[in-house]
């Protein structure tokens, strides 16, 4: 939106651009404008300054006066109502055959002395910031969350801990137990980070249950030199990839939808399902290639390949490349746990701990 002091600038330039031959609408289109303001203004000449705000306003003839303002202030700081919101007030009011004004009216005059503050004891509800932070390399972030299987029983369920890495979508760590557990989770992780030879990821992410927040994980966290992050609390998709994992793995073909028999069928076919989703399934968000391709570097050189057999395909049968661009093969760039609305201003871990 151009600012009131600089129309009559944005007037020259779009007449200079059509002195020099281009359109009023082109010219229009290229400062955000349409052709119906650009003549509004220029019929205006230079008195193009916004006088919404300094042109005066008959006050209504409905608005309460000024007596009867003090009388709302009044009543608000007598004994009986000293207490008591405007929407008890005003009924109450109501009950003895007297309005006054409406509860918005209410409200309105105590904002406007600076009297409508908040009194409650419970802790005021805060904004929190979205948790996006960039994986650009293997050992960046981990997710994790724990899942329910079905179990022989209505009612009975066993618990799937899952940790994936962000960046390269390998699932680093697995286990289902019988019940959720703090302690539990912090094993899983401790194996992952075993796995990996000792190291450990800089920011684990997850959402805010119970286990999460328990008090062996955040030891573990502390104690390898882990950074927590959580997702915010009720906001289901602040820890999406984790989530899309539990979907893939629920419908995986023989998935049994009735549930498992046992702990260990339970585990068995779970190990499988890793096996099958880190060595074989190509990942779309990774340019199809396998999770442990990526997560051990061997991409690069499989998306290259693609690129040349691509290349040689083109330039064998060009008039088959309409746009004669081949599939972009390039390797994945960095994956945020929550996109951001602007990842440009994101605040990342990431980068604070590189």
């Amino acid at each position: 939106m151009i600012p009131a002091s600089d129309r009559v600038i944005a007037v020259a330039l779009i007449q200079e651009a059509n002195q020099a031959s281009a359109r009023f609408i082109m010219a229009c289109r290229e400062l955000g404008l349409s052709i119906r303001t650009f003549e509004r203004w220029r019929r205006e000449g230079d008195s193009t300054r916004d006088k919404r705000p300094g042109s005066s306003r008959k006050k209504p003839s409905f608005s309460l006066s000024e007596s009867e303002k003090q009388e709302v202030l009044d009543l608000c700081h007598s004994l009986e109502f000293s207490s008591v919101p405007p929407g008890q007030i005003v009924p109450a009011l109501a009950d003895q055959g007297i309005y006054l004004a409406s509860e918005s009216s209410f409200y309105r005059i105590l904002r406007q002395h600076n009297q409508n503050k908040r009194r409650g004891r419970a802790k005021a509800a805060t904004k929190r910031q979205v948790p996006s932070h960039l994986a650009t390399a293997p050992l960046d972030i981990w997710v994790t969350d724990i899942s329910w299987l079905r179990g022989p029983a209505v009612g009975v369920f066993y618990y799937l801990y899952f940790v994936m890495d962000l960046y390269s979508r390998k699932i680093v760590g697995y286990e289902v137990y019988e019940n959720e557990s703090s302690k539990q989770l912090a094993r899983v992780i401790a194996r992952a980070t075993l796995k990996e030879n000792g190291r450990a990821p800089k920011i684990l992410h997850s959402d805010n249950g119970s286990p999460m927040k328990g008090v062996s994980l955040l030891e573990l966290c502390y104690n390898l030199g882990i950074t927590t992050s959580r997702s915010r609390p009720r906001v289901s998709d602040d820890n999406p990839h984790i989530e899309s994992l539990f979907r893939t793995t629920k419908y995986w073909p023989g998935y049994p939808y009735g549930g498992f028999a046992t702990l260990d069928e339970a585990r068995q076919w779970v190990e499988r399902f890793v096996d099958y989703y880190n060595f074989h399934h190509r990942h779309s968000a990774l340019k199809f290639v396998t999770p442990v391709e990526v997560h051990e570097g061997k991409h690069l050189e499989i998306l290259q390949n693609r690129t040349k057999v691509y290349e040689a395909a083109r330039a064998q049968n060009p008039s088959r490349w309409v746009r004669s661009k081949t599939r972009d093969w390039s390797p994945p760039g960095g994956t945020w746990t929550t996109p951001a609305r602007d990842n440009s201003l994101s605040t990342t871990l990431v980068a604070r701990l590189a």
